[in-house]
């Protein structure tokens, strides 16, 4: 069973919520290299048609192989409103419930989101990370703050996601030719180069990783069943 480290707590106003990322911000170790990885985690969610329960799924493959060797649902009452740039205090708690059941502890973590790229440079990936103290990859489907140049249409192709100082956040990073770029960004105790190398690493085909691809197919299959919906 995976340890949290939980050093805030969750009933808090998105006032307080702000103040606890300020403080994690400086606790984010945005650098490390991953010598042995033999297991990688992805976790994703979904939510409820009325948005007051969510569904999680983690799934842990063994790597480079891909081949899943562990999965864990969970589902629990959502209980932080939607506050953009506060998405870890309305999913984390249920992920961290998640990952202390799962029987394969990784030695990296896909965070369906984003880590340094985050107005505060907090977001779930870091937070996550910082819970569980496990090098974490942040990799979202979305922009959330930054700018950047599109990428070569090419699969490997790169560039710098950049905030309005100038500083690198994240990559911009096309995990399959022609098709849409991941927005990729240092969650804990990685280097962005080789959160980068992993992301591109762990694509089977698909322009998501495989390890939050098969969190997001489980987390959605997992609303799904308990919402009686037989698409």
């Amino acid at each position: 069973m995976m340890q949290v480290h939980q050093f805030h707590r969750w009933d808090v106003t998105p006032r307080q919520a702000m103040q606890i990322q300020e403080e994690l911000r400086a606790k984010v170790i945005a650098r490390g290299s991953i010598k042995a990885l033999r297991f990688i985690a992805g976790a994703d969610a979904a939510f409820a048609k009325d948005a007051e329960r969510i569904y999680v799924a983690v799934v842990v493959l063994r790597f480079p192989s891909l081949d899943i060797v562990d999965t864990v649902i969970h589902s629990e009452k959502v209980r932080f409103p939607y506050v953009p740039g506060l998405l870890s205090f309305r999913e984390a708690p249920a992920l961290l419930n998640a990952f202390g059941h799962i029987r394969h502890e990784p030695d990296l973590i896909f965070i369906d989101g984003h880590g340094f790229s985050h107005p505060r440079r907090a977001g779930i990936a870091c937070h996550v990370g910082l819970l569980l103290d496990r090098p974490v990859v942040g990799c979202a489907k979305s922009l959330l703050i930054g700018n950047y140049d599109e990428p070569g249409p090419m699969r490997g192709a790169t560039t710098d996601l950049i905030d309005g100082d100038g500083q690198v956040i994240g990559a911009v990073v096309r995990t399959r030719d022609r098709v849409r770029p991941v927005f990729v960004s240092v969650g804990h105790r990685i280097g962005l180069d080789q959160a980068v190398r992993l992301t591109l690493q762990c694509t089977k085909g698909f322009r998501l990783p495989e390890p939050t691809r098969q969190a997001d197919l489980l987390a959605g299959l997992s609303k799904r069943d308990a919402e009686g919906d037989t698409r």
